[in-house]
Protein backbone atom coordinates (compact mmCIF):
# COMPACT_ATOMS: atom_id res chain seq x y z
CA UNK A 1 0.00 0.00 0.00
CA UNK A 2 3.01 1.87 0.95
CA UNK A 3 4.38 1.83 -2.81
CA UNK A 4 0.91 1.56 -5.07
CA UNK A 5 -1.65 3.44 -2.96
CA UNK A 6 -3.20 6.55 -4.76
CA UNK A 7 -1.58 9.63 -5.15
CA UNK A 8 -2.41 12.44 -2.49
CA UNK A 9 -4.72 15.65 -2.69
CA UNK A 10 -2.90 18.70 -1.28
CA UNK A 11 -5.90 20.21 0.08
CA UNK A 12 -6.80 23.79 1.33
CA UNK A 13 -9.94 24.88 2.41
CA UNK A 14 -10.80 28.27 1.78
CA UNK A 15 -14.96 30.25 2.21
CA UNK A 16 -16.08 27.19 3.00
CA UNK A 17 -15.52 24.80 -0.11
CA UNK A 18 -12.44 22.55 -0.33
CA UNK A 19 -9.38 23.49 -3.17
CA UNK A 20 -7.40 19.85 -4.26
CA UNK A 21 -4.61 19.86 -5.93
CA UNK A 22 -1.89 16.86 -7.31
CA UNK A 23 0.87 19.33 -7.07
CA UNK A 24 3.19 19.64 -3.80
CA UNK A 25 5.08 22.54 -6.07
CA UNK A 26 2.18 25.65 -5.91
CA UNK A 27 1.38 28.17 -3.86
CA UNK A 28 -1.30 28.73 -1.39
CA UNK A 29 -4.50 28.83 -2.14
CA UNK A 30 -4.79 32.79 -1.47
CA UNK A 31 -1.73 33.23 -3.28
CA UNK A 32 -2.75 31.30 -6.13
CA UNK A 33 -6.33 32.89 -6.88
CA UNK A 34 -4.47 36.53 -5.89
CA UNK A 35 -6.11 39.47 -3.74
CA UNK A 36 -8.17 40.83 -6.76
CA UNK A 37 -10.38 38.10 -7.33
CA UNK A 38 -9.90 36.31 -3.78
CA UNK A 39 -12.00 39.57 -2.36
CA UNK A 40 -14.33 39.05 -4.68
CA UNK A 41 -14.79 35.52 -3.67
CA UNK A 42 -14.97 36.58 0.06
CA UNK A 43 -18.00 39.42 -0.74
CA UNK A 44 -20.72 36.52 -1.42
CA UNK A 45 -19.06 33.36 0.80
CA UNK A 46 -18.85 35.68 3.36
CA UNK A 47 -20.50 33.24 6.35
CA UNK A 48 -20.88 29.98 6.56
CA UNK A 49 -22.99 28.07 3.48
CA UNK A 50 -25.40 25.45 3.26
CA UNK A 51 -25.68 23.13 0.42
CA UNK A 52 -29.61 23.22 -1.27
CA UNK A 53 -29.14 20.74 -3.39
CA UNK A 54 -26.58 19.51 -7.17
CA UNK A 55 -26.92 18.19 -10.42
CA UNK A 56 -24.67 16.80 -12.99
CA UNK A 57 -25.10 18.53 -16.69
CA UNK A 58 -23.48 16.55 -19.70
CA UNK A 59 -22.52 18.83 -22.43
CA UNK A 60 -21.28 17.50 -26.13
CA UNK A 61 -18.19 19.73 -25.81
CA UNK A 62 -14.35 20.29 -25.04
CA UNK A 63 -14.25 21.53 -21.47
CA UNK A 64 -12.35 24.92 -22.28
CA UNK A 65 -15.29 26.13 -24.65
CA UNK A 66 -17.22 26.43 -21.44
CA UNK A 67 -14.29 27.63 -19.74
CA UNK A 68 -14.26 30.20 -22.29
CA UNK A 69 -17.99 30.58 -21.62
CA UNK A 70 -17.98 31.72 -18.41
CA UNK A 71 -14.93 34.26 -18.90
CA UNK A 72 -16.95 35.42 -22.07
CA UNK A 73 -18.33 38.57 -20.26
CA UNK A 74 -20.23 40.60 -22.93
CA UNK A 75 -22.32 37.58 -23.99
CA UNK A 76 -24.76 37.52 -21.58
CA UNK A 77 -26.51 40.55 -22.76
CA UNK A 78 -26.48 39.02 -26.54
CA UNK A 79 -27.43 35.45 -26.39
CA UNK A 80 -29.34 35.54 -23.04
CA UNK A 81 -32.77 37.11 -24.05
CA UNK A 82 -34.17 36.75 -20.48
CA UNK A 83 -30.86 38.77 -19.26
CA UNK A 84 -31.74 41.30 -21.13
CA UNK A 85 -35.42 41.09 -21.20
CA UNK A 86 -36.10 41.50 -17.70
CA UNK A 87 -32.64 44.22 -17.18
CA UNK A 88 -30.92 41.38 -15.06
CA UNK A 89 -27.59 42.16 -17.33
CA UNK A 90 -27.48 44.63 -20.31
CA UNK A 91 -24.55 46.35 -21.63
CA UNK A 92 -25.80 49.44 -20.85
CA UNK A 93 -25.72 48.60 -17.36
CA UNK A 94 -22.69 49.42 -14.80
CA UNK A 95 -20.58 46.76 -14.34
CA UNK A 96 -16.54 45.82 -15.26
CA UNK A 97 -14.42 42.53 -14.46
CA UNK A 98 -11.48 41.86 -12.51
CA UNK A 99 -8.82 39.74 -13.78
CA UNK A 100 -5.73 38.08 -11.79
CA UNK A 101 -2.17 38.82 -12.60
CA UNK A 102 -1.56 35.99 -14.51
CA UNK A 103 -5.04 35.87 -16.32
CA UNK A 104 -6.37 32.38 -15.15
CA UNK A 105 -8.73 33.90 -12.48
CA UNK A 106 -11.52 36.65 -13.23
CA UNK A 107 -14.53 38.40 -11.50
CA UNK A 108 -17.37 39.75 -13.76
CA UNK A 109 -19.89 41.73 -12.26
CA UNK A 110 -23.41 43.98 -13.48
CA UNK A 111 -25.02 46.81 -11.21
CA UNK A 112 -28.69 46.66 -10.88
CA UNK A 113 -30.13 49.53 -13.18
CA UNK A 114 -30.56 52.76 -11.12
CA UNK A 115 -34.04 54.29 -10.41
CA UNK A 116 -35.82 51.50 -12.52
CA UNK A 117 -35.41 53.60 -15.90
CA UNK A 118 -33.38 51.79 -17.88
CA UNK A 119 -35.02 51.27 -20.78
CA UNK A 120 -32.51 51.41 -23.29
CA UNK A 121 -31.66 47.75 -25.21
CA UNK A 122 -34.92 46.84 -24.54
CA UNK A 123 -36.93 47.09 -27.91
CA UNK A 124 -33.70 45.58 -29.29
CA UNK A 125 -34.70 42.64 -28.14
CA UNK A 126 -38.12 42.23 -26.98
CA UNK A 127 -41.80 43.49 -26.95
CA UNK A 128 -42.09 44.57 -23.73
CA UNK A 129 -45.87 44.43 -23.68
CA UNK A 130 -46.18 40.46 -24.87
CA UNK A 131 -43.05 39.36 -22.60
CA UNK A 132 -43.84 38.79 -19.10
CA UNK A 133 -43.63 36.56 -16.41
CA UNK A 134 -46.41 35.05 -14.84
CA UNK A 135 -45.04 34.87 -11.25
CA UNK A 136 -42.75 38.35 -11.84
CA UNK A 137 -41.49 37.41 -7.84
CA UNK A 138 -39.26 35.50 -9.52
CA UNK A 139 -37.50 38.19 -9.97
CA UNK A 140 -37.43 39.88 -6.45
CA UNK A 141 -34.25 40.26 -5.11
CA UNK A 142 -32.89 41.04 -1.83
CA UNK A 143 -29.11 43.40 -2.00
CA UNK A 144 -27.65 40.74 0.50
CA UNK A 145 -24.39 42.09 -0.22
CA UNK A 146 -25.20 45.94 0.13
CA UNK A 147 -23.45 46.61 -2.99
CA UNK A 148 -25.96 46.95 -5.88
CA UNK A 149 -24.38 44.03 -7.97
CA UNK A 150 -26.81 41.48 -9.02
CA UNK A 151 -24.84 39.60 -11.25
CA UNK A 152 -21.12 38.40 -10.39
CA UNK A 153 -19.91 35.53 -12.17
CA UNK A 154 -15.96 34.17 -10.67
CA UNK A 155 -13.40 31.43 -12.14
CA UNK A 156 -10.64 29.73 -10.88
CA UNK A 157 -8.14 28.08 -13.68
CA UNK A 158 -8.30 25.69 -14.40
CA UNK A 159 -12.37 24.57 -13.88
CA UNK A 160 -14.00 26.28 -10.81
CA UNK A 161 -17.07 29.18 -10.86
CA UNK A 162 -18.71 31.05 -8.65
CA UNK A 163 -21.96 32.26 -9.41
CA UNK A 164 -24.29 34.77 -8.26
CA UNK A 165 -27.29 35.72 -10.03
CA UNK A 166 -29.71 37.99 -8.05
CA UNK A 167 -30.05 35.48 -4.96
CA UNK A 168 -29.49 32.41 -6.43
CA UNK A 169 -25.52 31.05 -5.31
CA UNK A 170 -23.83 28.47 -7.35
CA UNK A 171 -20.60 26.21 -7.34
CA UNK A 172 -20.32 24.89 -10.93
CA UNK A 173 -17.34 22.84 -11.54
CA UNK A 174 -15.88 21.93 -15.20
CA UNK A 175 -15.17 17.71 -15.18
CA UNK A 176 -13.07 17.14 -18.28
CA UNK A 177 -14.54 13.70 -20.24
CA UNK A 178 -12.95 13.41 -23.21
CA UNK A 179 -12.26 15.54 -26.09
CA UNK A 180 -15.42 16.05 -26.83
CA UNK A 181 -17.61 16.09 -23.94
CA UNK A 182 -17.60 17.47 -20.38
CA UNK A 183 -19.81 17.57 -17.40
CA UNK A 184 -21.00 20.60 -15.59
CA UNK A 185 -21.35 19.73 -11.84
CA UNK A 186 -23.18 22.63 -10.19
CA UNK A 187 -24.14 23.02 -6.72
CA UNK A 188 -26.34 25.37 -5.01
CA UNK A 189 -25.97 27.09 -1.81
CA UNK A 190 -27.16 29.34 0.71
CA UNK A 191 -26.31 30.46 4.34
CA UNK A 192 -26.63 28.59 7.18
CA UNK A 193 -28.65 31.76 8.61
CA UNK A 194 -30.80 32.38 5.48
CA UNK A 195 -34.08 33.12 6.71
CA UNK A 196 -37.21 31.32 5.54
CA UNK A 197 -38.31 34.04 2.88
CA UNK A 198 -34.28 34.58 1.62
CA UNK A 199 -34.26 31.12 1.30
CA UNK A 200 -37.57 30.68 -0.76
CA UNK A 201 -36.40 33.38 -2.85
CA UNK A 202 -32.60 31.13 -3.83
CA UNK A 203 -34.81 28.29 -4.43
CA UNK A 204 -37.44 29.99 -7.12
CA UNK A 205 -34.28 31.60 -8.69
CA UNK A 206 -32.82 28.36 -9.05
CA UNK A 207 -35.03 28.14 -12.03
CA UNK A 208 -33.08 30.54 -13.39
CA UNK A 209 -29.83 28.21 -14.48
CA UNK A 210 -29.07 24.82 -15.14
CA UNK A 211 -30.28 22.73 -17.98
CA UNK A 212 -33.58 24.43 -18.58
CA UNK A 213 -32.95 27.53 -16.66
CA UNK A 214 -34.74 30.85 -18.28
CA UNK A 215 -30.80 32.23 -18.31
CA UNK A 216 -28.75 29.41 -18.77
CA UNK A 217 -30.27 26.69 -20.81
CA UNK A 218 -28.49 28.63 -24.20
CA UNK A 219 -25.17 27.90 -22.53
CA UNK A 220 -25.93 24.35 -22.45
CA UNK A 221 -26.17 23.96 -26.49
CA UNK A 222 -24.01 26.69 -27.86
CA UNK A 223 -21.07 24.67 -26.61
CA UNK A 224 -21.81 22.15 -28.89
CA UNK A 225 -22.45 24.07 -31.80
CA UNK A 226 -19.20 26.09 -31.54
CA UNK A 227 -17.70 22.77 -31.10
CA UNK A 228 -18.89 20.87 -34.39
CA UNK A 229 -17.92 24.50 -36.39
CA UNK A 230 -14.75 24.21 -34.99
CA UNK A 231 -14.39 20.30 -36.24
CA UNK A 232 -15.25 21.88 -39.57
CA UNK A 233 -12.35 24.75 -39.56
CA UNK A 234 -9.68 22.73 -37.99
CA UNK A 235 -6.72 24.40 -39.84
CA UNK A 236 -8.16 28.66 -39.14
CA UNK A 237 -6.93 30.94 -36.23
CA UNK A 238 -9.38 32.79 -34.30
CA UNK A 239 -8.25 36.44 -33.04
CA UNK A 240 -9.63 37.53 -29.44
CA UNK A 241 -8.99 41.54 -29.12
CA UNK A 242 -12.35 42.95 -27.95
CA UNK A 243 -11.33 45.47 -25.23
CA UNK A 244 -7.61 45.19 -26.97
CA UNK A 245 -5.07 42.75 -26.37
CA UNK A 246 -4.16 43.10 -23.24
CA UNK A 247 -4.87 40.40 -19.92
CA UNK A 248 -6.20 43.25 -17.29
CA UNK A 249 -9.13 44.43 -15.07
CA UNK A 250 -11.35 46.78 -17.04
CA UNK A 251 -14.27 49.23 -16.00
CA UNK A 252 -16.88 47.42 -18.70
CA UNK A 253 -17.88 43.65 -19.49
CA UNK A 254 -17.27 44.65 -23.31
CA UNK A 255 -13.97 42.84 -23.67
CA UNK A 256 -12.29 40.15 -23.95
CA UNK A 257 -10.20 40.68 -21.69
CA UNK A 258 -10.81 37.49 -19.07
CA UNK A 259 -11.26 34.80 -21.90
CA UNK A 260 -7.55 36.18 -23.33
CA UNK A 261 -6.44 35.85 -19.85
CA UNK A 262 -7.42 31.45 -19.81
CA UNK A 263 -5.72 31.49 -22.52
CA UNK A 264 -2.64 32.56 -21.52
CA UNK A 265 -2.68 30.65 -17.93
CA UNK A 266 -3.46 27.67 -20.18
CA UNK A 267 -0.75 27.98 -22.88
CA UNK A 268 1.52 28.56 -19.33
CA UNK A 269 0.43 25.56 -17.57
CA UNK A 270 0.92 23.48 -20.91
CA UNK A 271 4.10 24.80 -21.92
CA UNK A 272 3.39 26.38 -25.41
Amino acid sequence: MEDHGPRKLRVATLCGLVFGSLSEDVPSIEDFIGEAVLQRMQRVLHKPVEILGRFTQVLPNNWKLYAENVRDTYHASLMHTFFATFRIARLSQGGGIVVSEGGGHHASASYAPKGGTDNSYQSLRSNNDQLRLVDPSLLDAVDEFGDGIQVQILSVFPGFVLQQIRNCLAVRQILPKGPHEMELRWTYLGFEDDTPDLRKVRLKQSNLIGPAGYVSMEDGCVGGFIHSGIAATIEEEAIVEMGGDVVESQATRATEASVRGFWKAYREAMGV
